[in-house]
């Protein structure tokens, strides 16, 4: 493995929500490539949840199934700064509890 190891981070959000999202993102050090920073893949889809009778939800129906557009954010960032922009994607995320996803990527030197 190299040093400094490279990690996916992936999260869905409200379309309104995305340059928010990104921007922290940025700020906190990921989705950077050399010059070029909120470097991301976004998709769109639906979400599907249901809150319980205790949730806050941002959007959606307390007991209810809710579906909703969303957006899904693909980025990277290193290990060394991950923990900091999970921190800046939740502070900047509407949602109660975001879906955050932290996958560990190998580089081409690893293969």
């Amino acid at each position: 493995m190299t040093n400094q190891q490279e990690l996916m981070i992936i999260v869905g959000t409200p379309p309104a929500a995305l340059e928010r999202i990104l921007d922290a993102i940025s700020t906190a050090g990921g989705g950077i490539i050399g010059h070029y920073t909120h470097c991301a893949f976004v998709s769109t889809g639906q979400g599907h949840f249901k809150p319980d009778a205790t949730a806050t939800p941002h959007i959606g129906a307390i007991e209810q199934i809710n579906t909703v557009d969303e957006v899904r954010i693909e980025t990277f960032c290193s290990r060394a700064v991950a923990r900091a922009v999970v921190q800046a994607i939740r502070a900047a995320h509407p949602y109660e509890e975001p879906v955050i996803y932290v996958i560990p990527l190998l580089s081409e030197a690893d293969l």
